[in-house]
């Protein structure tokens, strides 16, 4: 693998490095620790333990896997990849399809066999795909049916591409190849590409290593609570890390059973939290699902009293929001990731939290340093705004392929987020927005997702966006892009009364578009930089 970037501590190295500032001068080398969960996949081990246990549940078929039967399929896998492909140590395998057990599956056969999987978001179109693999240059590319045309496409100037249908079932089946074990190797070597959400439109590929797989999992587990009693309904794309990693990996590294869902439904979503056979625990989506489920008309009629917690990230949460699903007897729990680091900070399960707080990201986890730091390089006191840095073994060491923007975002061995934050007298973490996307307003510095975070107040709004525009007085102002739900009615002089009790006046948007839909990412993450483009062809 080339062009990450400097070179940085990783894997086990970083968990060495930071536990050894705490105090622990006398720990192990990283050498000690280069085995078990920290390096290999953790199925194979509760196939072991808990042979009989429910992995997998796939909600759309029925169909149901043990970690034994899981652990089973995953070896067929790898021994077919071997098989087909031959050495495959490093080797990229992309796969372009929607959340299933085989995903899971070719997932964890790549990090037996050492290769690096390379999941796809399948809402991207052919060209869009085909620089994807011209990024990672994989071996083999896996495809749902649905998306052959687009893997066609994607693949076209690729003749060395070993294109595969996953109906063909020729990677699933047990064809007689003996089982890979886990390849042992370097812990901080890549395990997955995720490439990012594309915000900005130019997606980049985060490298997770196998150590930092395992840490990403411990993460979430602490935060969410999770263990071999929990069950884990997802429908997050699998292409993100709160699918692949918060979820599935989460759940089996600690023995729970994974419900899938390959997409978002809101009945089907409801009448899944309902079903008793199932137990549904934990749920992971954006406040846009959150808002959708509340606004279905099953919901009334739904028994969530089995849910944990709802936990939402990608987008502000409005205090209505918190509020209503509370008095419901329902926790929905703010947190803050990145396919940089995985779960990164997290609000507690707790509802007098929860309410005390709402909007707040909350604390840190456990295996991860943080610090603030304002335009000036010092250090952040409470209250300050500045960038969030983050340094630990779940953090990424770099961008494939790409070593200028790994350069840019990693700062003697902190990765930089880009994203501006603060943090209150008690710890607790509060998201104010990306940095870049702050503009100056007659010398005031305005940060859109504040003014954002106001208008969702607004009774009758269902999705809202802000961004900063040139302006021929104020250097520049605000435009506010408003959906309006279907069953309320707005005006722009209701939206302007609503500014002028809550905002600044320099913080009030000069113009307010009625749209149809803001323009998001998988994870929930408004595409600015559309918006930017609606803006010019409406100046």
């Amino acid at each position: 693998m080339t062009g990450i970037g400097p070179a940085r501590s990783g894997g086990i190295s970083a968990v060495s490095s930071q536990t050894q500032t705490r105090g622990n001068a006398g720990l192990a080398p990283p050498a000690a620790y280069d085995a078990g969960l920290l390096n290999q996949e953790p199925t194979a081990w509760h196939a072991t333990v808990r042979p009989h246990r429910t992995a997998c549940v796939a909600l759309a078929t029925g169909e149901r896997v043990t970690y034994r039967e899981l652990d089973t399929r995953i070896a067929a896998c790898a021994a077919n990849l071997g098989a087909q492909l031959g050495q495959l140590v490093g080797a990229r395998i992309a796969f372009l399809g929607r959340n299933s057990i085989d995903l899971i599956a070719l997932a964890l056969a790549c990090q037996r066999v050492g290769a690096i999987f390379v999941p796809l978001n399948w809402r991207l179109t052919g060209a869009e795909l085909a620089s994807l693999l011209a990024d990672c240059t994989p071996r083999l590319l896996v495809h749902d049916a649905e998306f052959a045309e687009a893997a066609g496409i994607a693949a076209a100037d690729r003749p060395a591409l070993v294109v595969r249908d996953r109906a063909g079932g020729e990677l699933f089946a047990a064809l007689g190849h003996p089982a890979s074990a886990d390849a042992l190797g370097d812990p901080a070597a890549p395990c997955t590409l995720l490439y990012t959400s594309g915000t900005t439109g130019r997606p980049k590929g985060a490298i997770v290593t196998r150590a930092g797989a395992f840490c990403n999992s411990v993460n979430f587990a602490f935060v969410g609570e999770l263990g071999p009693d929990c069950t884990i309904l997802s429908d997050a794309p699998m292409f993100h890390t709160v699918g692949l990693f918060a979820t599935v990996r989460s759940a089996l590294t600690l023995g729970a059973t994974l419900v899938i869902s390959d997409r978002f439904l809101p009945e089907q979503t409801l009448r899944a939290f309902s079903d008793p056979g199932l137990g549904i625990t934990h749920y992971f989506g954006v406040p846009q699902i959150a808002l959708a489920l509340r606004a279905h008309p099953f919901f009334p009629s739904a028994d969530l009293s089995r849910l944990r917690a709802i936990f939402v990230g990608g987008a502000p949460v409005s205090r209505a929001l918190i509020e209503d699903f509370l008095a419901d007897g329902v926790k929905v729990v703010n947190g803050y990731g990145s396919s940089e680091a995985g779960t990164v900070i997290h609000m507690p399960i707790d509802a007098a939290a929860l309410a005390a707080r709402p909007g707040a990201i909350g604390l840190p986890v456990p295996l991860l340093d943080t610090r603030i730091v304002r335009a000036d390089g010092g250090e952040a006191q409470a209250g300050e705004v500045g960038e969030l840095w983050l340094r630990g073994p779940a953090v990424t060491p770099g961008y494939w392929n790409n070593p200028s923007a790994t350069a840019a975002a990693l700062q003697d061995g902190w990765f930089r987020t880009g994203d501006a934050a603060r943090q209150d007298a008690d710890g607790f973490f509060w998201l104010v927005d990306r940095i870049k996307d702050m503009y100056i307003s007659g010398g005031e510095n305005v940060y859109p997702a504040e003014v954002e975070n106001a208008l969702w107040e607004l009774p009758g709004i269902a999705d809202v966006a802000v961004i900063g525009v040139a302006h021929p007085v104020w250097g520049e102002t605000g435009e506010a892009f408003v959906v309006v739900r279907s069953d309320a009615a707005l005006t722009e002089a209701d939206v302007r009364r609503f500014c002028a009790g809550r905002l600044a006046r320099y913080k009030h948007p000069t113009r307010i578009h009625f749209v149809e839909a803001i323009p998001r990412t998988a994870s929930g993450k408004i595409q600015k930089h559309r918006l930017r483009g609606l803006h010019a062809a409406d100046p």
